[in-house]
């Protein structure tokens, strides 16, 4: 039984053309959608279509002249290979809509708990460039986006990525009204780390007893220490076992206790959370979509 008032922004243009052979996984922006219509975890009322974010409202969390590259598809040979994306009018267009989506999700998190993201978790992304097939950073725009305007007064953004959330680190260095944990794999890209507000590096083939055990006891630390009035979840599977570039050894089992978890907290502290899907990389895209969808079911049975 889907959750009747669980929003979930999604649009066709979040599963953007790639040359054939590139490495990242874009059909899974397709497939998720279509897997939890499927299944029946959702109900076609349960998606939204954003609009495009604007550039006042990107340039909260980035630098004007980035911005203005981006929208003018004029970034330099040398950031679009660090991207990891051919630049164009229609990608940056995708990014933009992708970021208000998580924007327009936080107030529908505000309303109803708990609100997603089909893409986003775009947390390579810095002030004032990109990196890692993130353009834009869409939950540093958005929880900009909601201090800045006074809507929230303390942020905390949980990113559960394998790789460090460096991008979003460096936005919010010191910025006291947004609190930047990653917890990520040590050895990993990016290889040169910023430095978040708590970082957790973990060592190559972390399990789920102990990444798990790890997790409980930071977040009891945070939601006490921080005391945040919106969270944003970042929440990409590359840790599972099965990820080709993760290093990490979780389970799918324990892929979903880390969701549930950091659901659970949030509920019980009755604070707002916006969830964007982040990484994944298995071989086998079913693998990846499976474990993305399982993130929605957890969010179901704990907000049902």
């Amino acid at each position: 039984m889907a959750v009747p008032l669980l929003k979930i922004a999604y649009h066709p243009s979040y599963a953007h053309p790639l040359p054939e052979g590139h490495r990242f996984p874009m059909a899974k922006y397709e497939l998720i959608p279509a897997q939890l219509l499927h299944s029946g975890t959702v109900q076609p009322d349960n998606f939204f279509e954003p609009g495009l974010a604007g550039v006042e409202t990107i340039m909260q969390a980035h630098a004007a002249d980035y911005c203005r590259q981006l929208l003018d598809v004029s970034l330099a040979p040398a950031m679009v290979r660090r991207i990891g994306f051919p630049l164009s009018a229609a990608l940056v267009a995708r990014e933009l809509r992708i970021v208000q989506g998580t924007i327009e999700g936080c107030f529908f998190a505000m309303e109803y708990g708990v609100a997603f993201n089909v893409a986003g978790g775009t947390h390579h992304a810095g002030y004032d460039w990109g990196e890692g097939f993130c353009l834009l950073n869409d939950q540093a725009v958005a929880a900009a986006h909601l201090v800045n305007s006074g809507i929230c007064r303390q942020v905390l953004i949980i990113d559960l990525d394998v790789h460090q959330g460096n991008g979003t680190a460096q936005i919010f260095e010191g910025d006291s009204r947004v609190f930047t944990f990653s917890m990520h794999g040590e050895h990993n890209f990016p290889f040169r780390k910023e430095r978040s507000d708590r970082d957790v590096g973990l060592p190559d083939g972390t399990g789920d007893e102990v990444y798990l055990a790890l997790l409980a006891q930071h977040l009891e630390a945070l939601f006490r220490e921080v005391r945040p009035d919106f969270v944003f979840y970042q929440a990409g599977v590359d840790v599972l076992d099965t990820d080709k570039l993760g290093k990490l050894a979780l389970t799918k089992a324990g892929c979903l206790s880390r969701d549930e978890m950091v659901f659970s907290r949030c509920k019980s502290a009755n604070i707002p959370v916006q969830v964007s899907m982040g990484g994944g990389y298995s071989p086998h895209i079913r693998d990846i979509v499976d474990a993305h969808c399982r993130t929605f079911a957890a969010a179901i049975q704990c907000y049902d």
